[in-house]
């Protein structure tokens, strides 16, 4: 923040230079109460970009909401009449949040976030039902080209053919000629991405437009699309291994850290049990 924006700044608030205090190399700007606001404070949250004017501007805002804020604690703070509660409640917050951060660090040390393929199969076998596809995926070809490019005709013939020849003749034409290829014969591809990349609307509106129509072709006023469809998959099908492998691997951790956590929390119990470290208590009254 520039020197300019902290002269503004000056005038719109007063700051306890009069007192002897360790800011610790901070340099003060307000103070309410026994809390003070920091220039570096300000400089922290000052958004990456915002220069003259607009700094200013920020900085003003940022005090005004920081010294409202602490004057509307100081007023609750005398004005509620259960503390108590409030103080058991902000305690057993606490708690939660650094058992959360060991359980966290623990789980990071011991566990890490590598789950291996073999896992991950046959977690996906194990589960069959589990991963259904919400829409239709493809596997085959496609090919973008522009509309007066020479010799289409072999394009038409090539695209639809999955033999190693055609394919070698297709990838050789579309290196020299053609917009876009995508050879997908070796993986599923959803079919919202080439509803994308095709004008042809029945792509969005027939979920099994492609499995009636497995050579597809079309052309605007620029391109001539190709698009051949070698396997199709329904929606509702069981989702294909290689869309339900992040899930499957975030699934997996979670049942690792489950595990982790209460088998660690089985053995402080038993250690502390056999330490004679848990004293239980019987009520008077049983």
């Amino acid at each position: 923040m520039n020197k300019g924006c902290f002269l503004t700044i000056g005038l719109l608030v007063l700051t306890a230079c009069t007192k002897t205090l360790n800011h610790q190399g901070k340099t003060p700007l307000v103070e309410v109460g026994d809390a003070f606001l920091y220039k570096e404070d300000v400089d922290a949250a000052m958004p990456i970009g915002v220069k003259g004017k607009d700094s200013v501007e920020f900085a003003e805002a940022y005090i005004r909401n920081w010294v409202e804020d602490n004057l509307l604690y100081r007023k609750a703070e005398g004005n509620i009449p259960d503390n108590v509660k409030i103080d058991q409640q902000v305690e057993a917050y606490r708690r939660a949040l650094i058992m959360h951060a060991y359980q966290e660090e623990l789980v990071r040390q011991k566990l890490g976030n590598e789950v291996s393929e073999e896992e991950i199969s046959a977690y996906y076998e194990r589960h069959a039902g589990q991963f259904q596809a919400e829409q239709p995926y493809i596997q085959g070809v496609f090919v973008k080209v522009p509309l007066h490019t020479q010799n289409l005709n072999l394009v038409r013939k090539w695209y639809k053919q999955h033999t190693q020849e055609a394919v070698d003749r297709l990838e050789k034409f579309s290196i020299a000629h053609a917009v876009s290829y995508d050879y997908f014969y070796d993986r599923w591809r959803p079919v919202s991405e080439f509803s994308l990349k095709l004008p042809l609307d029945a792509l969005d509106t027939d979920p099994d437009y492609l499995n009636r129509n497995k050579n597809v072709e079309v052309r605007d006023t620029a391109f001539c699309y190709f698009l051949h469809v070698e396997k199709f998959l329904p929606k509702g099908d069981r989702l294909p291994l290689e869309y339900a492998k992040n899930e499957i691997k975030e699934m997996i951790i979670n049942l690792k850290r489950v595990e982790f956590i209460n088998q660690m929390k089985h053995d402080l119990y038993k250690e502390a049990s056999e330490a004679n470290d848990i004293i239980y208590y019987k009520p008077d009254n049983e």
